[in-house]
């Protein structure tokens, strides 16, 4: 009756937990920022807004190009998507939208479920739901944290092998002979192998696209502030619009599909086909989520060194997820923050979360302002502007980093490079991860022991040589994480110091070990019975209070003897001293002087 009770009492504190956390976290900021004192600046809003308005209708059509998905779909992300994470978001400026990094995720997704009998679109949006559900549960229980577990050398990586596969995907519009039907790099590299091979190249085509990239590179050079994306298509828009006739066989936008923009209600497909797709989907959706939380939180970290804003990594989990979760409702893809724009965002005086909502209203009138003109982009136009993003995203001094840095991280690189490339590249950050954590293990499970011995004057000191070893006690410094990677390689390694029949009380000094668990407790009572069964003593000293709680909960202080355990003190080798004493009346002897040594500077005189 009491364990119900108990159980009864920790449901209803748990229950409270949640339900503050959701209060507080699911009353947006904007709302805050709104009711505040702050005033609005609609100059410097409606400039930065139209900015970023600019820069993301080109955006939206590459990554149309890209996803293999209707106009539509896109914009819906960057409008519908953008104003609800906004709302959430705990940065001014930070946008939301389709990107290049999910847009590819998607792509590799949409190939690999071939056989499933639903429409790309479908197929899209139960991803999103689950991408949101996972992103809203995670900001809402505060675990948005693990992210960071995604080392450094796997974004790095991953990236550079994204933009790898944007360019390569690219180049057969580029060249004007068709998109591969395999998204990956083998196959996507064998198909252009074989079109050069037999010259199966449209030359009107290869010579616009070649074009359009040395004037968008031109422009980048010259004008760095004009959006040059745009720019390009427009002309080259207006240029098709007249004289496609005279130019057969050069692919415009418009021969994609139709171009429009109304949010409108597709439907998930929640029919037996669709429940059976979502066992195949979770690990998908479970990286585009996880690398959503990325690079969300590293932009919002970005963006608020330079704006001294305070970013809660949590709430951007919120807002992304609302954000997923809605657009999947209104048939748009699942998105995330994207760098370009949010940094345009900044660098083009936002001055509140106003002027990406202002960009929300623009996106929809510039697309139906120009619906004409973007019909007529050739493709291959298109094709070169994403070659160019492809390359921005490089960042050769990234990779120089991680190359150099440790073995470890350049293997971690190679690896997931590796992956992205020639796997899904959904698998390519669980392989990053996967391999990222265990090499971490690996190190973290070799403490480090270092061996004292008291001198001639009484002092303790580490000992230089086997040979300076005092012949009855041995006192093991312990640095590092005790957890059950390192038991074993901790019971070996202190063994091996007590091999010598002549050490006779083996101390543990533990005040900078870490981690105490199950398994170390265990390799602890396996040390003492080794000890114990040739008539030695095993003493623990400088032993922190949840190390000491560890030891009391699982039976072991009983085992080892409550008189063999000290528990550290503020003077740092009090109870090593104390550990000594001990072991000088275990062996029967006069106990010598021991001076103190410490580990900071001693406390002036007096202070003892």
């Amino acid at each position: 009756m009491q364990e119900l009770t108990g159980a009864a009492e920790l449901a209803e504190r748990s229950v409270g937990v949640i339900a503050r956390r959701l209060r507080a976290n699911l009353r947006p900021p904007l709302a805050a920022e709104l009711q505040g004192a702050r005033r609005f600046d609609w100059r410097a809003d409606l400039a930065a807004g139209a900015t970023v308005a600019l820069l993301t209708v080109p955006q939206c059509i590459g990554f149309a190009l890209i996803v293999g998905l209707p106009l539509d779909v896109v914009l819906g992300t960057a409008v519908i998507g953008a104003v609800v994470c906004t709302v959430f978001s705990s940065s001014r400026h930070l946008v939301f939208g389709p990107t290049n990094t999910i847009s590819i995720l998607l792509a590799g997704a949409i190939f690999s479920l071939g056989d499933v009998p639903l429409t790309p679109l479908e197929k899209v949006l139960l991803i999103g739901m689950l991408v949101g559900a996972f992103q809203l549960a995670a900001g809402l229980s505060g675990t948005g944290r693990l992210a960071r577990f995604v080392s450094r050398p796997v974004v790095v990586a991953y990236t550079t092998g994204i933009a790898v596969l944007i360019a390569a995907g690219q180049l057969s519009h580029l060249l004007g002979i068709g998109r591969s039907p395999d998204v990956t790099l083998p196959g996507t590299i064998r198909h252009l192998v074989v079109s050069l091979l037999t010259w199966d190249l449209h030359w009107v085509t290869l010579l616009v696209g070649l074009g359009s990239l040395a004037l968008l590179l031109v422009l980048r050079r010259w004008r760095p502030a004009w959006p040059e994306g745009l720019i390009v298509m427009l002309l080259a828009a207006a240029v098709f619009r007249f004289a496609h006739e005279r130019l057969p066989g050069v692919l415009l936008v418009g021969g994609m599909g139709e171009l429009q923009f109304l949010p409108h209600w597709v439907g998930l497909p929640l029919n037996l086909e669709g429940l059976a797709l979502v066992p195949r989907i979770v690990a998908t959706a479970l990286a585009i989520a996880l690398l959503g939380m990325l690079e969300a939180v590293s932009i919002a970290k970005s963006l608020a060194a330079r704006s001294g804003q305070r970013i809660d990594p949590d709430q951007e989990l919120i807002g992304m997820g609302a954000a997923n979760i809605l657009c999947s409702a209104f048939g748009a893809m699942p998105g995330s923050a994207s760098f370009l724009r949010s940094a345009a965002n900044l660098q083009s005086g936002a001055r509140s979360r106003l002027a990406t909502v202002l960009s929300c209203v623009l996106i929809p009138l510039l697309v139906f302002a120009l619906s004409p003109l973007l019909a007529s982009i050739p493709v291959a136009t298109l094709a070169a502007y994403l070659v160019l993003i492809a390359f921005r995203l490089l960042n050769p001094r990234q990779v120089t980093v991680v190359r150099r840095s440790t073995r470890s991280d350049a293997a971690v690189f190679w690896v997931t490079l590796g992956s992205t490339l020639f796997l899904q590249p959904d698998t390519a950050i669980y392989v990053g991860v996967g391999l990222s954590v265990g090499l971490f293990l690996q190190k973290a499970s070799e403490p480090s022991l270092i061996e004292y011995a008291v001198d001639d004057a009484g002092a303790l000191r580490a000992a230089p040589a086997r040979a300076d070893v005092p012949p009855q006690i041995s006192i093991v410094h312990v640095e590092g994480d005790l957890f059950f990677g390192a038991a074993d390689p901790f019971h070996d390694q202190v063994r091996q110091l007590a091999a010598e029949e002549r050490i006779r009380v083996v101390i543990l000094r533990l005040k900078n070990a870490r981690l105490l668990d199950a398994s170390t407790v265990l390799s602890l009572l396996q040390l003492r019975e080794y000890l114990h069964g040739g008539g030695r003593h095993l003493l623990l000293s400088g032993v922190m209070p949840p190390a000491m709680r560890v030891l009391r909960e699982s039976g072991a202080l009983a085992e080892l003897g409550e008189e063999n355990v000290f528990v550290a003190e503020e003077n740092p080798t009090v109870s090593t001293k104390r550990a000594l004493q001990r072991a000088q009346a275990l062996l029967g002897a006069a106990q010598p002087e021991v001076r103190l040594f410490y580990d900071t500077p001693p406390a002036p005189a007096g202070a003892h």
